[in-house]
């Protein structure tokens, strides 16, 4: 391990950042082949255009069921941005500001 005060560097940890990297990397350019030898259907596409969002909620789904009021806000927080906005960074980023507010005041 490289020590130098705060600013220590653990080679296993940055092997395994690294290897992370390099594993997503893969992953999005073996989609991106992928998807350029077959026919993207309607359908297809319809189901990859929401793919994110609902990667989204499944991350968020259960943090939301188990939060309090707190949370609660926050949850309304991004859908009202989101209904004014239909920006959906600016409504997680709106989001995790109300969460950190609410938490703060409540």
């Amino acid at each position: 391990m490289i020590s130098e005060g705060a600013l220590a560097l653990d080679p296993l940890i940055v092997g395994a950042i690294l290897a992370m990297a390099l594993v997503t990397a893969a992953t999005k350019v073996g989609g991106f082949w992928f998807l350029r030898r077959i026919e993207v259907s309607e359908r297809l596409e319809a189901g990859l255009s929401v793919l994110p969002g609902a990667i989204v909620i499944a991350i968020l789904g259960p943090e939301l069921a188990a939060g309090g009021p707190a949370e609660w806000g926050g949850a309304g927080v991004v859908l009202l941005v989101m209904w004014r906005t239909e920006n959906i960074l600016l409504s997680l980023c709106g989001g995790v500001g109300a969460v950190v507010l609410f938490r703060t005041l409540l």
